[in-house]
């Protein structure tokens, strides 16, 4: 099987609107316009809420109520506006996965997006916010074989609970490929910066490049970091 015969089954794949994909293509451009990044907004009723409510939040301390898109937007900032949108589109993108609780995923997902932001804070070779989005889609190549080809997903993960391969190569053996190269092929899909594609496909093993690619690198560290959280919280469940 070829990773790209995957991207044909148009009907299954993740559903992220395409104003969500456009609207994370206009906030890294560091020169867009705020009256552009409104328009935009108002084209989709759930982040115009979103946008609102948070604005009007405790979070904010406004002494008057926030209604403009326009002024919402500017008071919010591109880094806050980026974070939201990203995680209302992805969040929102699929309703129900054979194979995978949901909200486990995207929960994880989160964390390693928070820890991926956290960490390119600390380094000058990795922008926050794109950390934080790549941290959101690094896993999305599972849930996309998922959707696709249930069944073999399914055969992928009884080989790893049964401790017979891990992922990668349990992927490699049944598929050809990795979700990681799943996961790069849907980011060109959908037009986002290649270093968010290269770094979901190379972050397991980000030192195979030379020169290893520091958003790979901070993805990786997040995702250890995320493991360790995760198995210290499944030993405390089982104690």
């Amino acid at each position: 099987m070829q990773v790209q015969e995957l991207l044909k089954n148009t009907d299954k794949l993740p559903n992220v609107p395409d104003v969500v994909r456009e609207l994370i293509q206009m906030l890294n451009d560091p020169n867009v316009k705020y009256a552009d990044i409104s328009e935009k907004v108002t084209h989709d009723q759930t982040i115009s809420l979103k946008v609102l409510r948070v604005v009007n939040s405790a979070y904010f301390g406004l002494s008057r109520k926030i209604s403009s898109i326009d002024e919402a937007t500017v008071l919010l900032g591109i880094d806050k506006l980026k974070t939201l949108v990203i995680a209302s589109g992805f969040s929102n993108s699929v309703e129900k996965v054979d194979g995978i609780k949901l909200p486990e995923f995207w929960a994880d997902s989160f964390r390693v997006a928070e820890l991926s932001q956290w960490f390119a804070k600390r380094t000058s070779l990795v922008e926050a916010d794109e950390a934080f989005t790549v941290g959101i889609v690094h896993n999305i190549g599972r849930l996309l074989l998922h959707l696709t080809v249930p069944d073999t997903a399914r055969e992928i993960r009884q080989l790893v609970v049964n401790r017979k391969a891990g992922f990668v190569k349990a992927e490699l053996d049944l598929l050809g490929f990795t979700s990681q190269d799943a996961g790069k092929a849907l980011m060109d899909l959908w037009k986002f910066p290649a270093s968010i594609g290269d770094a979901v496909k190379h972050h397991p093993r980000p030192f195979e490049l030379d020169p290893p690619q520091p958003l790979s690198c901070v993805l990786n560290l997040a995702c250890y970091l995320n493991a360790c959280i995760r198995a210290e919280r499944d030993s405390d469940l089982g104690s």
